[in-house]
């Protein structure tokens, strides 16, 4: 096959329907991005937060919060900003925000959060909990937000660490069904490429779209998100270099799309990289 770009356009997405799993500012965000580069984003909420069944503790977590309890609050991921966001938390300006990755650092800034502190080299729990227990050596009151499934390994950590930690349930994880429209659209091929950007969408995207054509691209947003999305049966087909939504673009723009006006490129399918573990 030949893989040379015969016409390279100046936007790289030009012609690409994408299919954005999140929607809420962050999927604004993403699909502004992909115009920008010439794609036809399509926002199809796959996930969405429903409520934690302890409200109070939540509540009275977030009033806290706003009264300056707490020196660092953890975000783990991009739902529990759309918490933050829907209950207008307030975080003064004594408390330091930690984000897990540049995915949730771009998910706060996108409705007005600051970023203090992201991991430098391993964006996950573990890798937060050690950057703030080398940065904070002294014991702190620090506030974990977290999902009903996520594992507690960044509120272990922080407190072997002897820090003051109180851990939260912000939501529930649920799966959102697609439009019938958008269902046939990827069974069809008619959508090009799927963004993966978390195991609980990777999980949405294997049991929503079962009949996923061979010429669709999944694309994940990391190696981390890579192997989730493979424990939950889903092959993926390029990996983002870094967790950011820039780099899972980019990953997407090396991949060609055939035209049927293209006599240069006669192709049946997008060219297929090498797959990245």
């Amino acid at each position: 096959m030949n893989t040379a770009h015969q016409h390279v356009p100046a936007k790289p997405l030009t012609g690409w329907r994408v299919l954005v799993p999140r929607g809420g500012p962050w999927g604004d965000g993403v699909a502004a991005t992909l115009r920008s580069q010439g794609a036809t984003p399509v926002i199809a909420p796959l996930i969405n937060f429903a409520p934690t069944e302890d409200i109070a503790a939540l509540e009275k977590s977030l009033a806290d919060l706003a009264s300056g309890v707490f020196d660092w609050l953890t975000v783990t991921s991009a739902t529990t900003v759309d918490v933050l966001y829907a209950y207008r938390a307030v975080v003064p300006a004594t408390t330091k925000i930690a984000a897990v990755g540049e995915t949730t650092a771009a998910a706060l800034q996108a409705v007005g959060y600051r970023v203090d502190l992201v991991p430098e080299r391993d964006n996950s729990a573990a890798g937060m909990a050690e950057q703030l227990i080398a940065l904070e050596p002294e014991a702190r009151d620090i506030l974990t937000l977290r999902s009903e499934i996520a594992k507690p390994v960044l509120t272990e950590m922080l407190a072997a660490a002897g820090h003051r930690v109180r851990s939260v349930v912000a939501y529930r994880t649920v799966g959102v069904p697609v439009t019938d429209r958008i269902a046939e659209d990827v069974r069809s091929g008619r959508i090009n490429a799927i963004l993966v950007t978390s195991g609980s969408v990777a999980q949405q995207v294997h049991e929503q779209f079962p009949d996923v054509p061979e010429t669709t691209l999944i694309a994940a947003i990391g190696p981390r998100t890579a192997k989730d999305a493979e424990r939950a049966g889903l092959e993926v087909d390029v990996v983002a270099e870094t967790q950011t939504v820039a780099a899972l673009i980019d990953a997407v723009a090396r991949f060609s799309l055939p035209h049927a006006a293209d006599e240069f490129a006669p192709r049946t399918g997008v060219l297929r990289l090498p797959r990245q573990d």
